[in-house]
């Protein structure tokens, strides 16, 4: 498979499409020093992006976050993604919309005079985890906590923040897992490296407060599917005492879906019956 600097096909740059190959920047593009960008990582299905103006206002909002006010609106961040789509010719699709600070007059850590840049790309992309919607997935313990939000601007889907995440998923995949668990840096159970998580006991769901995690859309729209089932949700403190106690495990990510856990760490937990009903019914609702 090609690289993702080498494929054919069109990227959204700065108001204009261009040659995928074309798509570069220059090497001292302030966020490849010191991390100045944000993101967002979307599917389509069927020729529609799924819960597509909620991810474009967030990614405005996690520009605010990091003191990078993006000059697009949420308006045309939306022509954007429907343009590269259709460049592409692509109706099932993974998106990724990204804004950075780029090269300019500064090269310092404070960057005012610099560019404010944002791009669009698509790709077809699988299953995440591949097999683990059958299986459940396996996820290694994370010796990296999420920072307090003291230390960080947590509710914003910024770059620099997952840089302990790909450093906890190659650790995790070292050991044969498809990803870690992450607790806080209260020591509470937090989250995946790119995936909220959920546990089920005794037909009730329990799933870490967002306080120093990001409330991800697929996690809000699983907490709704569920509170509509009329399953008791309890968005809490998690200890990690209590991870033997679970019967059911899942994470949920506009990548992930929503994906079975079958083991964390020395815990096990069944692919269970409300595992594989939320799976089927989320992946009804994204193609309606």
């Amino acid at each position: 498979m090609a690289g993702y600097d080498d494929r054919d096909g069109f990227i959204w740059m700065d108001g204009k499409l261009v040659n995928w190959r074309d798509a570069n920047v220059h090497v001292l593009t302030h966020a490849m020093h010191y991390a100045s960008a944000v993101f967002e990582g979307e599917r389509c299905y069927n020729g529609k992006i799924f819960k597509s103006r909620a991810h474009s206002e967030r990614l405005r909002k996690s520009g605010e976050l990091l003191d990078m006010e993006l000059p697009w609106s949420v308006d045309e961040i939306e022509a954007a993604k429907d343009a590269v789509l259709k460049a592409n010719n692509l109706t099932d699709a993974y998106v990724r919309a990204l804004a950075w600070r780029g090269a300019g007059e500064d090269m310092g850590v404070a960057a005012k005079r610099n560019p404010i840049r944002m791009a669009v790309a698509v790709w077809s992309w699988g299953n995440y985890y591949g097999d683990a919607k059958l299986k459940g997935a396996k996820l290694d313990i994370a010796k990296w906590k999420r920072p307090s939000p003291d230390t960080i601007p947590h509710a914003a889907k910024a770059a620099g923040l997952y840089m302990i995440c790909t450093m906890s998923k190659h650790a995790a995949e070292a050991k044969g897992c498809s990803d870690a668990m992450m607790f806080d840096y209260r020591g509470y159970v937090a989250e995946a490296t790119g995936a909220n998580i959920f546990f089920v006991k005794d037909g009730e769901v329990h799933t870490p407060i967002p306080d120093a995690i990001l409330n991800g859309i697929t996690r809000q729209t699983v907490i709704g599917m569920l509170q509509g089932m009329g399953v008791t949700v309890n968005e809490r403190r998690i200890e990690a005492s209590e991870l033997e106690s679970f019967e059911q495990c899942f994470l949920t990510g506009t990548a992930a879906e929503v994906t079975p856990v079958g083991q964390i760490g020395d815990y096990n937990f069944e692919v269970g019956a409300l595992c594989k009903q939320v799976s089927l019914d989320y992946e009804k609702l994204v193609r309606a």
